[in-house]
């Protein structure tokens, strides 16, 4: 059985990772509004149909400002702590839809394994995710202030992986930003640098890591080109993708067999047509 993975946005505007098989699928974090991610997912060959629950990261706008608008639709179960609830401002989850999780405490879904494990960010309880089914696993590991122990265990079990570069140390500390900012960004409780995620990519990648997502880009201190250049020359045999802040990333299949023969993955990409930058977030 395959996994299909793909990001449909990835920044500070919105945030949403789709990660399923045939069978099931998740969401992480749900940033886009329903219509949105209806309309991605479609360019995608992808149906919400499939999509059993969404998992909450934290209680930032824009990883859950879509959630109202899905669940009005679509009803699907949303894993969430009740920390990140009760700061999600606006943000109300009938009980009969909402479920718990805790650190280290593997969640079924269908056909999928889902492991939330804690992080270090300026949230109240913030988690990132690895997914998991027979022996393939993704990870999102975004909005991570500093690669802690936590994060460096799961990230070396991921064939693929959506790993937060979020700025450039140079455009960050030369930018408008205020110092009080900048700290905050980068203080170890914000978010990862380019230089940071290359280093626990060089550290820690495994070797059946295929592909790699550079994700959640600052609009204002990053710029993909700068992130892909950083990470081209130690990528081997990895393929390294820039996520998108305006549009949704190819469609990625993970072949079981060859993921637990060698770890690798196979780009299948699904009948598409080119997608257009929404005006909505220039």
């Amino acid at each position: 059985m395959s996994l299909f993975v793909a990001s449909l946005n990835s920044g500070s505007n919105a945030n949403c990772y789709y990660i399923g098989n045939s069978e099931d699928a998740v969401l992480i974090d749900a940033g886009l509004s329903c219509r949105e991610t209806e309309k991605r997912m479609k360019r995608l060959g992808l149906s919400m149909h499939l999509v059993k629950a969404i998992f909450i990261s934290h209680e930032h706008t824009d990883h859950i400002a879509g959630v109202r608008g899905i669940l009005k639709k679509w009803s699907i179960p949303v894993y969430i702590t009740q920390p990140t609830l009760r700061n999600a401002t606006g943000l109300q989850i009938t009980d009969e839809l909402q479920y718990s999780f805790a650190d280290s405490t593997a969640i079924t879904i269908g056909t999928l394994t889902i492991m939330p494990f804690t992080k270090k960010h300026d949230a109240a309880d913030p988690y990132s995710f690895t997914i998991s089914c027979n022996g393939i696993t993704i990870g999102v590991f975004t909005d991570i202030g500093f690669a802690c122990k936590n994060v460096i265990h799961h990230f070396k079990q991921c064939h693929a992986a959506f790993l937060e570069t979020n700025y450039d140390e140079d455009m960050l500390m030369k930018g408008s930003y205020p110092v009080s900012l900048k700290k905050r960004i980068s203080d170890g409780y914000g978010h990862l640098s380019n230089d940071e995620a290359l280093q626990l990519f060089l550290d820690h990648r495994p070797a059946f890591m295929s592909h790699l997502f550079l994700s959640h880009l600052s609009q204002n201190n990053n710029h993909p080109d700068i992130a892909a250049q950083l990470f081209a020359p130690h990528a081997g045999q990895t393929k390294v993708i820039v996520a998108s802040r305006y549009r949704e990333t190819e469609l990625f299949f993970i072949n079981g067999d060859n993921a637990n023969q060698t770890g690798s993955l196979q780009n299948k990409t699904a009948p598409m047509k080119k997608p257009v930058q929404l005006s909505l977030f220039e």
